[in-house]
């Protein structure tokens, strides 16, 4: 593991924060249809990731937030505009091709864990590493969100945070470019949810993940190389943090 985090750590002190997009979206909308009613998710959303960045997207509900992650990472498709990945216009793929590029090149963390009950933490993690492409050991993952000791252990003997520090690790384990995580403090206790943000943070400073963080909280932003604010499916603000903060200097 060493020597993956000091190949990663060498990348991301080389090059600046925001070098090149790892994610570019342009003028994204989103329109849900019931009957002959119309709802707009996304208004012309302009949204990019770079390499290594940490990015917390916050919003009320029904901001468009999931809306935009889930178009960001393959899981649906923009009724407008367009998604690169890197180079690669992704937008337009295929189901196929979507399903290749999540497989291949994201990590997604949701607000529920989604482990398998009948499995141990280690044996949740290896069912990624055996169809990825380039995968760090489950081992080597779980001791990355410093849960090793736990490995043997079943979801159900796990507490909430522990089961989502698994998701994370279970995410990270193929290496993907991108982490994007959907809420993944919201059913979680104040301190829990800040060993989880670290669980996160550091997968983003030791791995270079370019990491996406959707929360209500404003106080989480703190930890971000950028706050991106959505408001009724568009965005109404971007700021950048000079110093980012770690997850229990945060002031919830």
């Amino acid at each position: 593991m060493s020597e993956i985090l000091s190949t990663k750590e060498e990348t991301r002190d080389s090059s600046s924060t925001q070098s090149k997009p790892v994610l570019h979206a342009h003028n994204l909308t989103k329109v849900y249809k019931t009957g002959e009613v119309e709802v707009k998710a996304l208004d012309g959303v302009d949204f990019q990731v770079f390499e290594h960045e940490m990015v917390v997207l916050l919003g009320e509900s029904g901001s468009g937030k999931s809306t935009l992650l889930n178009i960001l990472g393959g899981l649906d498709v923009a009724t407008s505009g367009e998604v690169y990945f890197k180079d690669r216009l992704i937008s337009s793929d295929s189901k196929g091709l979507l399903t290749s590029f999540r497989r291949e090149h994201v990590g997604f963390v949701f607000q529920f864990y989604n482990l398998i009950p009948s499995l141990t933490a280690l044996e949740n993690v290896a069912l990624v590493t055996e169809i990825a492409k380039n995968p760090i050991k489950p081992e080597e993952a779980l001791d990355l969100v410093g849960l090793l000791p736990r490995k043997d252990h079943f979801p159900g003997q796990l507490s909430g945070g522990e089961q989502q520090r698994v998701a994370i690790a279970r995410a990270i384990a193929k290496q993907p470019e991108i982490l994007l995580c959907d809420e993944p403090t919201g059913a979680l206790d104040h301190q829990t949810g800040i060993l989880v943000l670290e669980a996160i943070e550091q997968v983003n400073r030791e791995l270079g993940t370019a990491t996406v963080v959707i929360t209500h909280n404003t106080s989480v932003g703190g930890i971000a190389d950028r706050v991106v604010t959505l408001r009724d499916g568009k965005v109404s603000d971007i700021q950048s943090n000079s110093n980012r903060l770690s997850p229990s200097e945060l002031k919830w």
